[in-house]
């Protein structure tokens, strides 16, 4: 008979979102659980777009909960949070929260005089991808921190600049709106040009004069793209429109570096069809779906429209453009034309590659609750609501055989079938009121091999307990937070209770591993 070779005997299976036992009431008035220092700031910082407000939390009590949460971590364990920090600006699609991340961990560091763990350089380097961002990193430090710059900060931003600043970043990134331009940048951090880069030298000189004497500015004859557009500014107005619509129009915009943003001021006038077809070809993927509404109105050709959507729905293209999914609904959504309706369809699914095939029977609960209908920031036209429709579309579509439920005071089954669009699959989602997590789980549990709940965790207050009590303890509920709340609806972190989020289908991976037994770290621990 066996005793110790059995299923049951197999090492339990942990996820690393982990609760500490304690309570807390959430924003509705239930029963909150409280999570450790390192699960709080890690669904926090997947959700966290800052300075931005969320239906139960405004921008400044958010982003001093996450810089407090990261100053302690910064010191109380230095390893963890660079890998965090690092993983949030890559992977983790956070722009803006890896450079206050990065921020407030040096200075912590520096105020506690801690030594040891990666270095305050390396950790200022590692978030800065973006040709702007190092200007980002100074204006958030001198506004919060003052103007003097450590050591570390300069010397971080520089190996930053270095493998970022060139001709083509100068002209995107090094305008007139920006509290500190690149010449400003170069003088504050003191950054030398790259050996390895000869033309470096000349770039950064003519920076400079870009920002301190521009009447006298002179781009460096060495730098084919920079003297393209000097030589394209200086064409008369009057025969600048004749010249993008010729037959070498496209070539040479893309020559000069001219981005679709600066053409329309540069043309000083509308941006017809001819105006975007000269421009589109030098365009990114996120462009070219942020604007087809534009290409619609503007009426571009079928055939220009067709090479927009191979590029848009090219499978390596989407992923180097590293867009969240849920910006391919917003493009949906704002589309007029149907002839970008595949395109964005074959997109999505691209981006959402990490959803796994589940096997056996799955409950799939996606929240439609009032709170995940306020925007994602003050710059979008998405919600958590959609987001949490689309990766809940997602997992039901992959699954061998799926329950979709949108819930919020009710809730109610969302119809699907096999090969069907995700995007169609949406619009059936509502607006449900109330976050009645409990009574979904209970009304809709129906002996599932699994559990998905995709939500903001703020469930109403009830006297069944926690959302999960419906569930036996030996089937797996995981928990999606897409908003990175302080308490959680239920316990996590422990076997068959699990919690991950973001708003990108990079937490899916988890689910095989621990339902293959296997406890799954840290992503960036991977």
């Amino acid at each position: 008979m066996a005793r110790f070779n059995t299923r049951l005997t197999r090492p339990r299976a942990t996820s690393p979102v982990r609760s500490t036992g304690r309570t807390a009431p959430n924003h509705q008035g239930a029963v909150g659980h409280l999570r450790d220092s390192r699960s709080e700031l890690f669904l926090l910082a997947v959700a966290n777009f800052v300075s931005q407000d969320t239906y139960h939390e405004d921008d400044e009590g958010r982003d001093t909960r996450f810089a407090a949460l990261v100053r302690t971590l910064a010191v109380e364990d230095p390893e963890w949070t660079a890998g965090l920090l690092g993983w949030l600006r890559r992977e983790g699609q956070m722009r803006t929260a890896s450079v206050v991340g990065a921020a407030e961990y040096v200075k912590a560091r520096l105020d506690a005089g801690a030594t040891g763990g990666p270095s305050n350089r390396q950790v200022v380097d590692s978030v800065l991808l973006r040709p702007d961002e190092p200007g980002e990193l100074l204006g958030y430090w001198t506004s919060h921190h003052g103007r003097a710059l450590p050591k570390p900060v300069k010397r971080g931003i520089a190996d930053a600049v270095r493998r970022l600043y060139n001709g083509r970043a100068l002209l995107k990134y090094d305008t007139a709106s920006k509290g500190y331009r690149f010449g400003d940048v170069l003088n504050l951090v003191h950054a030398a040009p790259d050996p390895g880069k000869p033309w470096q030298g000349d770039l950064f000189r003519y920076a400079l004069d870009r920002r301190h004497h521009p009447e006298d500015a002179v781009p460096p004859a060495s730098n084919r793209t920079l003297t393209a557009h000097r030589a394209l500014m200086a064409v008369p107005v009057a025969e600048r429109r004749s010249l993008v619509t010729g037959p070498d129009g496209a070539d040479r915009l893309a020559d000069a570096g001219m981005t679709w943003e600066a053409l329309a001021g540069w043309l000083q006038g509308p941006m017809d069809a001819a105006a975007w077809e000269a421009v589109i070809p030098s365009m990114g993927v996120m462009a070219l779906v942020r604007n087809l509404r534009n290409f619609d109105e503007a009426g571009v050709s079928d055939e220009v429209a067709a090479g927009v959507a191979a590029k848009i729905s090219d499978p390596e293209a989407v992923a180097s453009s590293r867009q969240f999914p849920f910006r391919y609904l917003a493009a949906y959504q704002h589309a007029p034309s149907l002839r970008w309706a595949y395109p964005l369809e074959q997109a999505l699914g691209h981006s959402l590659g990490n959803v796994p095939a589940l096997p056996g029977r799955t409950l799939i609960l996606v929240d439609r609750s009032g709170s995940m209908g306020a925007p994602l920031s003050d710059r979008s036209l998405l919600n958590r609501a959609d987001a949490a429709a689309v990766f809940g579309a997602a997992l039901a579509l992959r699954a061998a055989d799926a329950d979709l439920v949108q819930f919020g005071t009710g809730s109610a089954a969302v119809a699907h079938r096999r090969g069907e669009s995700v995007l169609r699959i949406i619009e059936r989602f509502g607006n449900l009121g109330g976050t009645n997590t409990v009574q979904a789980v209970r009304k809709h549990y129906r002996a599932h091999d699994r559990v998905l709940i995709v939500t903001d965790e703020q469930a109403s207050f009830t006297h069944y307990g926690d959302v999960t009590g419906g569930v036996p303890p030996t089937v797996p509920v995981y928990t999606w937070n897409l908003a990175g709340y302080r308490t959680g609806h239920a316990p996590s972190g422990s076997e068959n209770r699990h919690t991950f989020g973001g708003l990108s289908d990079a937490a899916f991976r988890m689910v095989p591993l621990l339902e293959a037994g296997r406890s799954a770290d840290w992503p960036w621990n991977r």
